[in-house]
This record gives C-alpha cells, sequence and structure tokens, in this order.
C-alpha cells in the first residue's frame, strides 16, 4: 500500500531530507479528496442551514445531513439521530459528562470506574462529574505488562459503579484493551451501568460496529481520521440520549422559546446547540469515505505490518524499552531509553526528518505510575510505507548513539 501521492503535504522536506510523518496518533494529514471537499463546499454550498429557505441553504442542509447519515453507517449505528456532530472527542466526552452531571443520575457515593493509561480528556471531565455530584473515581491499575488488568478491575466493580469509560486503544502505549469483556462485565456487574468508550485511536484503524460493542457512548475526533481538525463525533444510544438533557443552549436545540419556558428539540438536534461547524462535518464524512474506500481490513493490515517491523527494529537498538505488548496492539510504539530524554530524541529524529511525539501525550497518571516523564512516540496511519519504518529505524539508530 503507497498512498503517499494522495496527501500533497507529504512532499515536504525537513533541509535536504523528505519528511516522514510519524505523529498520526496526534493528527493525521489529509487526501486530496478531503481537501477538495472542504474548497468545494465553501465555493459552491456555502450557507447556514435548516432553517433558511432559499437554495443554497437546501442544498448545505442536504449536505449535512447526509455526512449524518454516512458517519452512521460508518459507525453501524441504529438510526442518524444516535449520532451527534461536536468540536472533538473532549467535546464529546464533556457533553456526556455535563449532561450527566445535570441528569441528577449520578449521586454521592456512586463510583466511575477508568483506565490508568487513559487520555486527561476522558479524566478530567469525569472528576469534574465527581466534584459536582460526590461520586468516587475508582482507576483500574495495568499489568505488569502494561495491559488492561481484567483482574483488578471485576475486583473494582460493585453494585455502586455507575459509569465506566475506557479508551479502545491506549494513546500513550498502543494497548488494544479488551472492549467487549470489559462492557460485558460491567453489565453483568449492574445492567444499568453507563459504559462510554473514547474511540480516538480506533477510528479508522479498526472496524467499529457500535451495535455489537454494546455501550452505550462511543467518541471519536475528525481530525485523526484524515478529516479537519474542529470535528468530532458521540455516538449516543438513542434510548440514553432520549433521556438526558441538552448541555448548550441556543438555536437548533429548541423547538419553541418563550420567557416561560423552552420545549427542546428532537435528537440529535437538542445537543447541537448554534450554528455547526458545517464544512467540517461535511468534510469528515467524505473522510470516512476515504478510508472506507480503501478498505479498514486492509488498512489495518498494512499497520500492523508496519508496527510489527517497527518493533522488531527498535528490539535490536541498545538501551531501547518498548512500552506495552510487541503483538497485538494498536498503530503506534512509546519507547524510553535510559539516559535519554525523550525531547533530545525527537529533536534529532526531527532535525533528520522524522516527525515523532514527545512528551507525556497528556497521560500524566500514568507517567506518574510508570516513574517517567514522557516517552518518544512513532504512530502510522495508512499514509505510511515500510521505507518510512526503515528511514525512522536508521534515525533512531543514529540520534541514540550521539546522545548515549
Amino acid at each position: 500500500m503507497d498512498l503517499r501521492t494522495e496527501f500533497p503535504i507529504l512532499d515536504t522536506r525537513v533541509g535536504k531530507r523528505p519528511l516522514v510523518y510519524l505523529d498520526n496518533a496526534a493528527t493525521t494529514q489529509k487526501p486530496l479528496s478531503v481537501l477538495q471537499a472542504e474548497q468545494n463546499y465553501y465555493q459552491r454550498l456555502n450557507s447556514n442551514i435548516h432553517r433558511g429557505a432559499h437554495y443554497l441553504s437546501r442544498l448545505a442542509t442536504e449536505a449535512h445531513e447526509q455526512a449524518r447519515s454516512s458517519v452512521a453507517q460508518f459507525l453501524h449505528a441504529a438510526s442518524d439521530k444516535e449520532i451527534v456532530f461536536t468540536s472533538g472527542c473532549t467535546a464529546s466526552i464533556n457533553l456526556v459528562a455535563q449532561t450527566l452531571a445535570l441528569s441528577g443520575m449520578v449521586c454521592a457515593g456512586d463510583e466511575i470506574v477508568v483506565t490508568t493509561d487513559a487520555h486527561h480528556s476522558n479524566i478530567v471531565p469525569w472528576q469534574m462529574l465527581c466534584q459536582r455530584s460526590g461520586a468516587i473515581l475508582r482507576p483500574v491499575p495495568l499489568t505488569v505488562e502494561l495491559t488492561f488488568d481484567m483482574e483488578a478491575y471485576e475486583a473494582l466493580l460493585s453494585p455502586r459503579t455507575r459509569i465506566v469509560a475506557f479508551p479502545y486503544i491506549s494513546n500513550a502505549l498502543g494497548v488494544v484493551n479488551p472492549v467487549e469483556k470489559i462492557i460485558t462485565a460491567a453489565r453483568r456487574n449492574r445492567p444499568d451501568t453507563i459504559v462510554l468508550v473514547d474511540g480516538a485511536q480506533s477510528t479508522g484503524h479498526q472496524l467499529v460496529d457500535v451495535q455489537r460493542l454494546g455501550a452505550d457512548f462511543y467518541a471519536f475526533s475528525g481530525h485523526k481520521v484524515y478529516g479537519p481538525t474542529g470535528t468530532g463525533i458521540l455516538w449516543g444510544r438513542e434510548s440514553i440520549l432520549e433521556t438526558l438533557p441538552p448541555w448548550l443552549g441556543g438555536g437548533e436545540m429548541i423547538r419553541e422559546v418563550s420567557f416561560n419556558g423552552t420545549t427542546y428539540n428532537d435528537l440529535p438536534f437538542k445537543y447541537e446547540a448554534g450554528t455547526p461547524n458545517i464544512c467540517g462535518n461535511i468534510v469528515l464524512a467524505e473522510a470516512l469515505k476515504f478510508t472506507q474506500a480503501v478498505g479498514i481490513p486492509a488498512i489495518e493490515e498494512h499497520e500492523q505490518q508496519m508496527t510489527k517491523a517497527l518493533c522488531d527494529g527498535l528490539e535490536k537498538l541498545p538501551g531501547v524499552r518498548i512500552l506495552g505488548p510487541k503483538t497485538g496492539r494498536g498503530a503506534l510504539v512509546s519507547i524510553v531509553v535510559p539516559g535519554v530524554h525523550h525531547y533530545d530524541l525527537g529533536t534529532l529524529l526531527d532535525q533528520m526528518g522524522i516527525a515523532v511525539r514527545t512528551g507525556h501525550h497528556c497521560c500524566q497518571p500514568l507517567m506518574q505510575a510508570l516513574g517517567i516523564t514522557g516517552t518518544t512516540r512513532y504512530s502510522f496511519s495508512l499514509c505510511n510505507t515500510m521505507e518510512d519504518v526503515q528511514l525512522a529505524l536508521e534515525a533512531t539508530e543514529r540520534a541514540l548513539a550521539m546522545l548515549q
């Protein structure tokens, strides 16, 4: 698989070296079809939606709601009503936490179970909910292999467990969590447990069927799956979305407003106050169509080949420790090297044209548990090649020789 020609930004040179972009877990680059879709919107469709009676408004409204249908199909949602457009995965998770706080469904003494390897966006909103409701946050520890500790998780579950929230794939470790087992255990413990899956690192890398998963919510960001920044999706089970109150007030989320009170719009619009990111949502749907055209199974196989090759090569370098399992992982690899600061390694790699991510990856509790300040993370997408892997390994070997 070589789709580099679909991504114009990959023609960039860093000094005299070609760019090898391995920071896809932070944000993916955009293919031509996505770039063209954005230009097409502003050239041919630009208008506000839903409330306009004129031609452009009708065109934009149709395109926007067709985008919603495309997302629903991509996730195998039961209905378009279950797809809420947001500004990203963080906004999606906050929407759930805030509406649960407003609903009164979470009470003092209830427990919210999260994971040690969770992104801050899947920790802080729940901490805020705990502060407001008196609930208690319970983190699940990792095994010595840095995988999800199923035994510890099941021991944490109790009649007080109200919410379970976890990443499908760890953005810092690449660990693929046993999603269906986690959800099944939560339901077995308490059938009305609310379950949210952070799909930021799984969407576009693995097939996702939200009905099969059995969670209540699934969230992801558009910019991590070849779409624009400032876009995201919250899938929510229709039955629970109906029971939760709106979070933001304003236009579009209302049916009628008077000074005596307001009645709210139907799903999903009661969660989409104000003018949405119309262009961004339409373009996000185009990005999802791009991945479907390539084929998610083919993407996953390609990424797994590159991930394995990178792990195999890194293992041969002196002092390198790969965090997490060597196999059965997502399309990212984090390493630490004793005596080498992750930022120094990342800086040298950048000078050689290799773009990686360094730092705590918005996972400070995980880094504290590991006793480190951060890692160097390599992450793949469908636009990468085995040549990228080889160039990254050669650059890493040279950089470590300079630092050690």
